[in-house]
């Protein structure tokens, strides 16, 4: 029997698939292509917000209104603990310790391709099926992530951290899509949808103010004023909380004077410094990164690469030296700005997804 679409030795009527589904136009998308195309198709929809981070309005009914609409079986998940506790917690944890977080990168490992996944094999499923802007390809040596055709919405860096095993069972359609393109597709199956909105980058925080939701859940010495000084102990004025700020931030600092431009260099959670210089004191090279996660067929090798280091930042050139621990050496060919530490580095070869690590403070 030659191949279906999603890669199996069945027929799409032999196979199951399960799709994440979040209300949203993209996982929408997804499901609507696969009903489409004659795959036995179930929905899950992970139950994840709580108080106090729970929106006005919670997508996931319109997740069910969908379903209902395609004919396809529907159920939620209730994973609000486990969201708390992988995810939420970690993300203030982070804070407090001056890293800049990655939570929809925790998300995708430790829940959706973690815990809905191995619900969906428990019920079933063959494969498991997302909305993201990225490209799962199966080779005679295993699953390869790769970027999404659509460079603008390419969400493949967001996926580094999900183990190999994992990444086997993922499949995503919209790879070769445009959000354009998707939007037509909801239109035409007549989903109101498919009007709606991206969604915001973490879903758990409203207007992006994550100080406000991080003082509800834990009220610590963290949101206390402190100095303000240069690179050389100078102080210059007084922060209003080091959980405001990241670095490379260079707006509302609120310093004055013919100083000029500064940028966040460090958050010293030690002594409550805010540490601030100009942008030449923020250009780097070597960048250390850790708990790396491997997705390359045989033991990494140390090669010339591209590395993303933010999800909105172009990726950029360097060699990686691999280490003991699950820690590597970044060397990036040209100065960096902004490199900031809990922040997730990809790492690229191509289009292809080798793996990745998260930024350790310096």
């Amino acid at each position: 029997m030659t191949k279906n679409s999603l890669g199996l030795n069945k027929s799409p009527s032999e196979t199951t698939v399960c799709v994440a589904m979040s209300g949203g136009v993209d996982s929408s998308a997804a499901a609507i292509m696969l009903k489409q195309e004659g795959y036995h198709v179930f929905g899950l929809t992970m139950d994840l917000l709580q108080a106090p981070y729970l929106p006005e309005h919670s997508s996931i009914q319109d997740a069910a209104k969908v379903a209902q609409k395609l004919g396809i079986e529907h159920h939620f998940l209730d994973f609000k603990t486990d969201f708390a506790k992988d995810v939420v917690s970690y993300f203030v944890q982070s804070y407090k310790q001056g890293l800049t977080p990655s939570p929809c990168i925790m998300c995708n490992r430790h829940i959706k391709l973690g815990m809905l996944a191995d619900t969906a094999k428990e019920m079933g499923a063959d494969i498991l099926v997302t909305g993201h802007y990225a490209d799962i390809r199966l080779t005679d040596n295993g699953v390869e992530l790769h970027k999404g055709k659509d460079q603008k919405k390419d969400q493949s860096y967001f996926l580094f951290d999900v183990k190999k095993e994992n990444l086997a069972m993922l499949r995503c359609p919209l790879a070769e899509y445009s959000k354009e393109q998707t939007r037509a597709l909801v239109e035409q199956a007549g989903l109101e949808i498919y009007k709606k909105a991206d969604s915001q980058d973490i879903c758990f925080v409203s207007d992006g103010k994550y100080a406000d939701l991080i003082k509800k859940l834990d009220n610590s010495a963290f949101f206390e004023p402190g100095d303000i000084v240069l690179s050389n102990g100078k102080v210059i004025g007084r922060h209003k909380g080091l959980i405001h700020y990241t670095v490379g931030q260079r707006r509302g600092l609120g310093i004055g004077g013919d100083i000029g431009i500064l940028y966040v260099l460090k958050l010293d959670t030690k002594n409550n410094r805010l540490i601030v210089g100009h942008e030449e004191e923020l250009k780097q090279k070597d960048v250390w990164i850790e708990n790396v996660n491997w997705l390359g067929e045989d033991f990494p090798q140390d090669d010339e690469y591209t590395v993303k280091l933010r999800s909105r930042q172009k990726e950029v050139p360097a060699r990686v030296e691999f280490l003991a621990d699950n820690k590597a050496k970044v060397t990036l060919l040209n100065d960096f700005c902004g490199v900031a530490p809990g922040q997730g580095c990809c790492i690229y070869k191509g289009t292809r997804v080798m793996g990745g690590g998260f930024i350790a403070k310096k």
